[in-house]
């Protein structure tokens, strides 16, 4: 019943509203007000400055509304901000995005730790919360959903995420937290599904102390241990395969099920069956026979704090971090064993800031997936020998009489006599040893050491020129970066094409001046940044923002504002070099792909092409030769080039305020972008032969074709526009509504080669929820609603429709305050609405837990 009261309330929310406002407030009216004006943030501009006043849209989380939150954590309650899309490969590793244009590996998205980024070198995006705070030592997020590029540097196209942490000069003492909770239940009526009830559990403890004025240190320290949600879609990514001979359907014998490895593309021949054309994929193995779905993360972090004289504050800060846990990236992995850390020193005093930290990554024992169940496949048989057997036993069976479906069905069996089976000791044993084998042509082992050295600086030169300056309204920022990544070749996924066997360098370096400017009795401000940025393998880039903000009032704040954004490519999109079942991934500087480009043709025509050629056969009884060369027509070569950077001109406005007396806070905000030299792949293989007039039999055939996946650019200039409304009401006494609602829309494209089809965003996101923190003197309480309209997922991986979520979280807290206790019950997706939030991701269910806080000072 509670489900389709919140449902009506996301589908009449403006209604709902209006009526509400009609109520008048008891109690505490000028709750909210002072609430909101008093918030300070420093993420927008880079300087302290009041949240109502940002020149930009950010979204807010304050450590309040973290402990009202039913979510698990704070990086879980990040989701119901506006226009936030939460995507999960697992239960140990969430994506965050906004405003279109994503993927599971979000490298247009930047995550900040008190202004550290924490990324993994060699992906270019942060691993989850793998080196984020505890919720132990959280203060406050920090969210830009936008182009934040200007004060960021690369990366910053989508948005920012800054996760500010509490000082051990201002909050010491001795805090412990302790979740347990349960997943997977009632999973069993899921297809394929056999997972019974698991238990989950989270350790936390923070400490800090203030030893003297001087010095301070705190230390944390998180360990996870659950067990994962389970991907098990059978959805066909290959259901037209054998149409022209009437297998579709549970009888598709080159059907390849979305999380099932080990029947793509390079696992599938085209087969010559009693005259006809059958296209024929191996078996392969469920996701979930291959990995083990067991979560064991830790992570900690310890810091140490100095003050040599008031307003000067040197910090060394030393973080860790190892899990065991499933990841997504163009495939899914396991991660086991695998390690980051993070060793960094702050100085800031009232004008100035400089930063140093050095992040090393290590892959451990984690492996791939796909490779490991195709290779297991092919451990106890070869592609040839396989495809052979299942010839010979189909034409052996055909001789009887039996008929085509028979005969396919039991050429399979036959064909995979001797297969290694899941939860054997034989199939144990492959696991252990693929898993150390880095080459995923033959093995599955992901290998890889990577470091990243990051240095800059940020100084208020307004404030160090002339205290005139601030007087007159002025105000001048200044800031400098250079980061450094360092990739250790493993063979693999990682060569130096210059110097074999050294270490690959990819370095950048910028700096921004950023301007400001007081006018009209200090209720105009106008902001100008200009940002330069230099890659070792890409021109020096300028890179503006304009901003302005208007306040009428203390209660009426309008803003404005225009950059054009940019990201140099990661150090995977630049220099991959990846075997993978016969495909090789290739990075997009001409130092990786040159002569690739020139001489390949578009995977995606190859496939028309052959598919042509097998109706010809099929249908129209045309001799292989005479449709292959009826059809040599379709084939196109590739156009595509080397890497360049990618470009976004976003503009933007919104509003902060109240505008009903002092029980209402709304936010709104509007957007327009133009991406241009869209970073994507595309598939492309090159001939084995240099004979001209063959070219079309050889794109006929696998084994004359070198398989590719590039990194290039989209021709396509994309446009993407959307908003939000954001709106908080203390209704009465403590109760306070939140609702948000967001809308993103792919606009139009100027050609349309393909590249637009990574949006994967829903139009419509809405959030709902109802709290209050003191319903008695001891009892809070929290409900949030949460509804996602379905939305097309397209990845190298898998494409379909992602369908709605509709869920509900809720949480009921219990306060012991003078003994500094704190119980919860939770739940999040309560009413076990079991969604999946990407196609080839793990379905999802409800999620139950308690929690127990206890501070100590």
């Amino acid at each position: 019943m509670l489900f389709f009261i919140f449902r009506y309330i996301s589908k009449y929310i403006t209604l709902i509203c209006f009526l509400i406002f009609s109520i008048p407030a008891q109690g505490q009216a000028d709750t909210l007000k002072s609430k909101v004006l008093n918030e300070v943030v420093i993420s927008a501009s880079r300087i302290k400055e009041n949240y109502l006043k940002s020149p930009t849209s950010i979204e807010l989380l304050t450590l309040k509304q973290i402990q009202q939150s039913p979510a698990l954590s704070y990086f879980d309650a990040i989701e119901n901000m506006r226009g936030i899309q939460l995507i999960t490969p697992s239960l140990g590793f969430r994506v965050y995005n906004a405003r279109g244009f994503t993927n599971t590996t979000n490298v247009r998205f930047v995550q900040l730790v008190d202004g550290i980024d924490n990324q993994a070198p060699h992906i270019g995006s942060p691993i989850a919360s793998a080196m984020g705070p505890s919720d132990l030592d959280i203060r406050q997020v920090e969210m830009i959903p936008g182009v934040a590029s200007a004060l960021y540097g690369m990366n910053s196209l989508n948005g920012l995420v800054n996760l500010i942490t509490l000082n051990p000069f201002e909050s010491e003492g001795l805090s412990i937290q302790q979740k347990t909770g349960v997943n997977h239940t009632g999973d069993a009526s899921l297809n394929n599904e056999t997972v019974s009830p698991k238990l989950f559990s989270e350790t936390s403890l923070r400490y800090a102390k203030k030893l003297n004025e001087r010095w301070a240190f705190k230390t944390n320290f998180t360990y996870q241990k659950g067990y994962d949600w389970v991907a098990n879609s059978t959805l066909d990514l290959n259901p037209t395969a054998n149409t022209s001979v009437g297998l579709i359907g549970k009888d598709n014998v080159g059907a390849d099920f979305v999380n099932s490895y080990g029947n793509e593309s390079s696992n599938r021949r085209t087969l010559t069956l009693s005259g006809k054309k059958y296209v024929v994929a191996r078996t392969g193995y469920f996701e979930e026979e291959v990995t083990d779905y067991s979560i064991n993360n830790i992570k900690g972090d310890f810091a140490v704090n100095f003050r040599p004289k008031p307003k000067h504050e040197i910090s060394y800060i030393f973080k860790y971090a190892q899990l065991d846990n499933v990841y997504q990236r163009t495939n899914r992995f396991r991660l086991d064993n695998y390690r980051l850390s993070q060793n960094a020193l702050v100085y800031q005093n009232s004008t100035t800031q400089i930063k140093a930290y050095l992040t090393a990554e290590n892959t451990g024992k984690s492996y791939n997936i796909r490779s490991m169940a195709e290779n297991i496949d092919r451990s106890f048989k070869s592609d040839n020998v396989w495809f052979t057997d299942f010839t010979n036993e189909f034409n052996n069976q055909n001789k009887q009489g039996k008929t085509i479906i028979d005969a396919l069905m039991i050429a399979r069996i036959t064909a995979d006599k001797g297969r290694p089976q899941p939860n054997t000791q034989q199939f144990n044993d492959l696991i252990e040893k693929l898993g150390n084998i880095n080459n995923w042509d033959i093995g599955a082992a992901l290998r890889v050491k990577s470091f990243l050295l990051h240095t800059e600086g940020l100084t208020d030169l307004s404030k160090k020129l002339s205290p005139t300056l601030q007087k007159n309204g002025f105000g001048l920022l200044a800031g400098f970066d250079y980061r450094n990544y360092f990739v250790v070749p493993d063979g693999n996924y990682f060569i130096n094409p210059k110097e074999s066997g050294k270490m690959l360098t990819y370095w950048k370096s910028g700096g921004f001046v950023q301007l400001s400017k007081l006018f009209l009795d200090e209720k105009l401000k106008f902001i100008f940044t200009l940002r330069g940025d230099k890659n070792k393998y890409f021109n020096f880039r300028l890179n503006p923002r304009g901003s302005a903000v208007y306040s009428l009032n203390e209660n009426t704040h309008f803003r404005v504002s225009y950059q054009n954004g940019y990201r140099f490519p990661s150090l995977f999109e630049a220099f991959s070099n990846i075997n993978s079942g016969g495909v090789k991934r290739v990075g997009g500087l001409p130092i990786m792909s040159q002569e690739i480009f020139e001489n390949s043709y578009l995977r995606k025509t190859i496939d028309d092409f052959t598919a042509a050629v097998n109706n010809d056969i099929n249908i129209n009884k045309l001799s292989q030769n005479q449709a292959i060369l009826k059809n040599k027509n379709l084939l196109r070569k590739n156009d595509y080039t080397y890497l360049q950077p990618e470009y976004v001109n976003s503009f933007e406005i919104g509003y902060k305020g109240y505008p009903i007396g002092k029980r209402l806070f709304i936010d709104v905000d509007f957007y327009y972008n133009v991406y241009r030299n869209f970073m994507a792949q595309i598939e492309a293989n090159v001939p084995i032969g240099t004979a001209t007039d063959s070219l079309a039999f050889y794109m006929y055939d696998l084994n004359k074709q070198a398989r590719y996946r590039l990194w290039t650019n989209s021709k396509t200039i994309v446009r993407n526009y959307g908003g939000g409304i954001s709106l908080t009401y203390n209704f009465y006494k403590n109760f306070t509504i939140t609702s948000n609602t967001s809308f993103a829309k792919l606009k139009n494209v100027a050609n349309n080669d393909g590249f637009e089809e990574a949006f994967n965003t829903p139009r419509w996101i809405v959030n709902v929820g109802i709290n209050n923190t003191t319903l008695t003197k001891n009892i809070g309480f929290g409900v949030n609603y949460k509804y996602q309209e379905s939305f097309l997922w397209q990845s190298a991986l898998a494409s379909g429709t992602v369908p709605k979520i509709n869920t509900v979280d809720a949480q009921l807290t219990y306060y012991l305050r003078n003994k500094g206790l704190q119980f919860k019950i939770a739940g999040t997706n309560v009413f076990n609405n079991h969604y999946v939030s990407f196609i080839a991701g793990p379905t999802i269910g409800a999620f139950y837990y308690a929690t127990v806080t206890v501070n100590m000072k």
